[in-house]
């Protein structure tokens, strides 16, 4: 079973369009959990009419605690062997399950990140592969450094939450959280085909730029501190 996990606010302008390129990818088994972070826009409105059409579409409430916790809320609620994480605004191929899936059967990954292209509002691609221009590698030590992890072109195993949840509050975003754990417990592998279109507008949460060098030592300082305090405590069982 897969689950696909969204974190939702605001993302009326786009929403539809992604949900529907998702649920092309998806059997009546499979799940799309939406945690909605209490959206004043036309959002929620969008979602529950699209879930008269998919029933395996599940809307559930946002912890109003920014866009690490929402992620964490869906995917406490996902009840799948493989998580995907996704975005409100962006549009998947439609074979993109598909394919990753085929990817965790051929290797012992537990994080599969796969290639995305980037394009703007009007829907022009501006970068052809996300994996080239950001020098994407797998490795712990690597992605410490230099994060190339992606949540949107990510899925991994389910077993994997029981050493990622609670996502500490204290680390800058969830994605690379994720995949170092995934290096560290089974490995990760990246796999180069664009199986994504990923939408860079004025209302991203996540930016392009990168941080000043203060900034960026310290949330390398933090992000260890967080792993060596996570491999002290080990897993822990994930309902």
């Amino acid at each position: 079973m897969v689950s696909v996990c969204m974190a939702a606010y605001n993302g009326e302008k786009y929403i539809k369009k992604q949900i529907e390129s998702i649920m092309v990818n998806l059997t009546k088994e499979d799940e799309l959990v939406i945690s909605d972070d209490f959206s004043t826009d036309n959002t929620r409105k969008i979602i529950e009419e699209l879930s008269n059409k998919y029933s395996n579409i599940r809307l559930i409430d946002g912890p109003k605690a920014g866009v690490k916790k929402n992620f964490e809320n869906a995917l406490l609620k996902a009840k799948g062997d493989y998580l995907f994480l996704c975005d409100q605004d962006d549009i998947w191929e439609p074979t993109k399950v598909k394919e990753v899936l085929e990817v965790f059967k051929n290797t012992k990954a537990s994080v599969v990140v796969h290639d995305a292209e980037v394009f703007n509002e009007k829907e022009e691609v501006t970068i052809p592969s996300f994996i080239e221009y950001r020098g994407s590698k797998n490795g712990a030590i690597k992605n410490i450094v230099k994060n190339s992890y992606i949540g949107c072109c990510m899925a991994f195993k389910r077993e994997l939450l029981e050493y990622a949840l609670p996502i500490p509050n204290y680390i800058e975003m969830h994605d690379q959280w994720i995949g170092v754990l995934g290096d560290i417990h089974g490995g990760s592998y990246f796999y180069k085909k664009v199986l994504f279109h990923y939408r860079r507008h004025g209302d991203n949460v996540s930016s392009m730029s990168h941080y000043g060098v203060g900034k960026m030592i310290k949330n390398r300082v933090f992000f260890m501190w967080a792993l060596l305090v996570r491999s002290l405590r080990g897993k822990r069982r994930v309902k």
